[in-house]
């Protein structure tokens, strides 16, 4: 029961449902998502199933085709470098701007499990799309919240976060994936 004067707080994916996981070699993973063209229901449904996919598999994001649903929308839970907390969605979201410094940090993906490699990304992203409602969103990030839009909307236009290593960076990651099982370029 809430206090006087308090509103309730519903946390996102407590009545979703948990997806299993799609992984490196499924096909999904490797094709663009197309844009969503109904804000309804099952848009919020869909959202509210990464949400609780996300949280039971400990991540900071999820792109939808990583349940299997090829279309442009992820969540997020993630803090920034000062330790702020960013959550949201985002629905048909464009990378609009990744500029300043490349920083090369640990990375890892919920679809490419047991691996964790060291990749750059720009210090700072701009992600444009919508709302649930179909409203225009701009979400902007720096530092680790920069890292997380990146990633999620890599995953959008069919790519995981193995094609932006190089090096002996790429066959260590690529080595650590086959010696998990998982198939590999």
């Amino acid at each position: 029961m809430a206090s006087p004067g308090t509103a309730r707080v519903r946390i996102p994916g407590s009545s979703g449902s948990v997806h299993p996981l799609r992984v490196l070699g499924d096909p999904v993973l490797r094709e663009p998502c197309a844009p969503v063209t109904a804000f309804d229901a099952e848009l919020a449904r869909l959202v509210e199933d990464m949400f609780a996919t996300m949280y039971a598999e400990d991540g900071v994001g999820l792109a939808a085709n990583q349940i299997g649903v090829p279309l442009r929308v992820f969540v997020y839970d993630c803090p920034d470098d000062e330790d702020v907390r960013h959550l949201g969605s985002i629905v048909n979201p464009v990378l609009t701007a990744a500029d300043g410094v490349t920083v090369t940090g640990e990375e890892g993906c919920l679809s490419v499990p047991g691996v964790r490699a060291g990749t750059p990304r720009h210090d700072r992203a701009v992600v444009e799309g919508f709302d649930l409602a179909g409203q225009p969103l701009r979400v902007e990030g720096t530092g680790f919240f920069a890292r997380c839009l990146q990633h999620e909307a890599g995953h959008l236009d069919g790519g995981v976060f193995l094609d932006h290593l190089t090096g002996l960076r790429r066959r260590r990651a690529l080595r650590t994936a086959r010696r998990t099982g998982l198939p590999t370029p």
